[in-house]
């Protein structure tokens, strides 16, 4: 079953974001996932939301999107986004 990496991101500084955009695909595709939504515009229709940008990175399962996440591979780019913006991630498992 997929496993989902799906983050709410709010950028504070752009150019720090844009250097970990940069940094960050390569270790995606090294742990075989693939962005399916990676900002764009977000519209809510029902309830309150407050996103600002959303990104969703399928996985072959959840424990793939987890060693992503925890990898030794991610961690430079981790301190990039923390530095650069305010997240809320989750891991989902779907289909």
């Amino acid at each position: 079953m997929a496993g989902y990496v799906i983050a709410d991101v709010n950028v504070h500084d752009a150019d720090t974001f844009s250097e970990y955009r940069n940094q960050v695909e390569p270790t995606v595709e090294l742990y075989g996932g693939e962005y399916i939504v990676r900002g764009g515009e977000l519209e809510v229709v029902e309830g309150e939301w407050r996103l600002n940008r959303m990104v969703v990175i399928r996985f072959d399962n959840v424990a793939s999107a987890k060693e992503w996440y925890y990898s030794d591979e991610y961690k430079g780019p981790m301190a990039l986004r923390h530095q650069s913006a305010t997240t809320n991630v989750v891991f989902v498992e779907g289909v």
